[in-house]
Formats: C-alpha cells, structure tokens, sequence
C-alpha cells in the first residue's frame, strides 16, 4: 500500500489557488492536504473553506504540527530563504514555488541542509513535466531538425494590474528576472545542458518602479558551440514560446511554460519537406510535478540531481544580474 504524506501549504497564493492545491486534492492517494497557512487569520480561512481544510494563522502554526511530512511554499521570493529553511529543520520535505531564493548563497546552504538531512528540495519548474517537452526532446533526439544550433526562448506579459503587486516590490524579491526570466533561462539548461553560462545581459527599470520589468540574456555553452538568446518581462505582448534552431528545420511553440490542464499543445515542425503541425493531447503539468515531488521523496533517487538543478540556476540568475550590471 502507498504511503501519503500530509502536506500543508504556506501562503494564499493566486498559483496555489488556481493550480497546485486541486491537484494536490486530487492526487488523494499520494498526499492528504492537512492545512493552509497565512499570516491573516481571515485570508487563512477563506482560503482553507474553498479547499475543506484547516486554516491556520501564522506559517509556524503549521510547520510545528508533528504529523506534518511536507510542505509547499509559494510565498514572495524574499520569504523562501527563511520558511525553507524552518521547513527542513523540521525534517520536512519541501516544494518552493521559483524563484527558491533571491540569493545564490541562499540557495547553496539550503540545498547543502536539504542534503545532509536527506530530505527532497523542488523549485517549481512545472513546465518540466509536461508531455510537450518530451515530445519536443524526442524531435531533437530523433534529428528531425538535423543538428541543433541555437534556442530561443521569451517568456512575458502585459503590465500586472495590481500597482502594489508583490512582484513589483524589491523588499519582497519582485522583478522580472526572478518571476518571468527564471522560466526561459531554466529551459536554456534543459535543452542546452547545465554547463552553461550568461556571456551578456540586459536588465531594464521603469522610472516608477524599484525592480527590474524587462531584460533579456545570451547564454552559452562552456564547452560547446551552442547558445540561447532569452527574453522577458512585465510590460510585454504576451509570448510563451520556444524556437530550436537546427541544421535541417526548425521546432516552434508558442504555450511551452504555461499550457494548462485543457489545452492541447500545438508544435510546428518546419524542414525542407514543409511545415507540419502536430497537435499534442492535454496533460497536466502540476499533477505530473507533484508526482515527482512524491516519488523523490519515497525513493530517495535523484535527490542530488534536483539539489544540482537548484544550485545551476540560482548561479546563472547571478550571472545575468552580475553582467547586466557591467
């Protein structure tokens, strides 16, 4: 019989409400969803009534409980270093909505903790999980556009609605790079291998504003000819897309981070025989993330490979500000 781990969730988020708490719900026979947490007693249970469980006011209020064995956090970025990190010295295992610190230094001693306690650490990269991805893998794989030569990747939206929303906040970890740049540059390492490396940068400030809205970034490989050019932002026409650039084609997406559980993702293929456009059937990219969550923890398999991934993107995040601000 498979074990299920009560997980509590910190925060009232907007992508915890939309997307990771149902799945959560869903996945009953892996996780039993045992609370939710806010600094506001009337935000806690408001949100917890909308999912049939305990509110609880104040994030160490549910971290103490003893039967708690996991816990998801998508709080503002500049709160991760801390509840991480209270987390794990609980003996707790950890899901962190991107980006897991705003700090490389940060990061590093988390995952170091994470390790020495043998206990699972996963930012959330959902668009990891998705069948879209594999199938793009394969297409590569396969040679289908020959040789690969380069990537590009743009992931960004209109201007946020809210004035006051958290990601236009310094204190709080706001800005485009640790909200919508972290997605195409975690591609660029999926697709192009870890050993990478941003050899220019571009970070841009409204006047109004105390965080970056748009940049950009070229990477490439160390020890390779490969490379990606990455664009993002918060005051953009709207892109989601990923173009792999080969000797013999090209592949072209246009909802690779943030295809929901409804959509079917629609992949050109273009060589010298014609563009043929596939359509991919729906999956569900949070139910898929939070099953790898479950079985690194019941496995204990590849538990260092998460840990790597972390570390590598939390140092390219600092690369791309240390040469933006060159």
């Amino acid at each position: 019989m498979k074990e299920v781990f009560n997980i509590g969730v910190l925060g009232c988020a907007h992508i915890a409400a939309r997307s990771v708490v149902p799945a959560i719900i869903e996945l009953s026979d892996n996780f039993k969803l045992i609370g939710i947490a806010s600094r506001s007693r009337e935000k806690a249970v408001d949100f917890a009534s909308r999912f049939q469980t305990k509110a609880f006011e104040g994030y160490q209020t549910l971290l103490d409980l003893f039967e708690l064995q996991a816990v998801y956090i998508p709080l503002p970025n500049a709160m991760h270093t801390e509840w991480v990190e209270y987390a794990l010295n609980r003996g707790l295992h950890v899901l962190v909505e991107k980006s897991l610190a705003s700090d490389y230094q940060d990061v590093i001693r988390l995952n170091e903790l994470a390790r020495q306690k043998k206990l699972t650490l996963v930012e959330n990269f959902q668009f990891r999980f998705h069948n879209q991805l594999d199938y793009i893998k394969e297409l590569i794989d396969k040679g289908s556009i020959g040789e690969l030569r380069c990537l590009r990747s743009s992931f960004g939206f209109p201007c946020l609605p809210d004035k006051n929303d958290i990601r236009y906040q310094k204190s709080l970890g706001g800005g485009a790079l640790l909200d919508a740049g972290a997605y195409p540059l975690k591609m660029a390492q999926i697709l192009l291998g870890p050993d990478i490396e941003v050899k220019a940068a571009n970070l841009n400030y409204a006047t109004d504003k105390e965080v970056d809205i748009w940049g950009g970034a070229y990477v490439k490989q160390k020890h390779g000819a490969l490379f990606g050019e990455l664009a993002f932002g918060f005051d953009h026409y709207y892109q989601c897309n990923i173009e792999l650039w080969g000797s013999k084609g090209k592949i072209y997406t246009n909802r690779i981070f943030t295809a929901n559980d409804a959509y079917e993702p629609i992949i050109e293929l273009e060589t010298k025989s014609g563009k043929e456009t596939i359509k991919l059937p729906a999956d569900h990219h949070f139910k898929n993330m939070l099953m790898h969550f479950y079985e690194l923890i019941t496995q204990q398999e590849d538990l260092e490979e998460e840990y790597r991934q972390n570390i590598n993107q939390a140092r390219l995040i600092q690369e791309l500000i240390f040469k933006a601000n060159e």
